[in-house]
């Protein structure tokens, strides 16, 4: 008896590992490391919202359930894209309309009055 060729990849993108500092990602025949340094969405996201992944075009990449949007290009070459590259999870400010509310109720405190 002879073996059926193997049909063609059923997924045109996958998420092959995951690992302290980042994720493989395999795209059609590459392998792309996306550094968690480089993309902070990803480093405290689930491993069900890293996996679940679409490739709309095949140079764009989305995840649903984090809504993030990147082109296949800036994970090559993220220096291209310094909005990108140098963004850091530690770096949220509230608005000054945030920064403001004490509570979630949004009431103010009373300032307290050093004696």
């Amino acid at each position: 008896m002879k073996s059926v060729e193997p049909g063609p990849s059923t997924s045109l993108v996958e998420v092959t590992n995951i690992s302290s500092h980042g994720f493989w990602l395999f795209i059609g025949e590459r392998e792309l490391f996306i550094p968690f340094r480089d993309f902070p969405w990803f480093k405290d996201a689930s491993i069900s919202a890293i996996t679940t992944v679409e490739l709309p075009s095949p140079h764009h990449l989305y995840w649903p359930q984090l809504d993030v949007d990147l082109a296949v290009e800036s994970i090559e070459d993220p220096e291209k894209y310094p909005l990108v590259s140098q963004a850091r999870a530690d770096t949220y400010r509230p608005s000054p309309r945030q920064g403001r509310r004490s509570s979630p109720s949004g009431r103010r405190r009373k300032p307290k009055l050093d004696r």
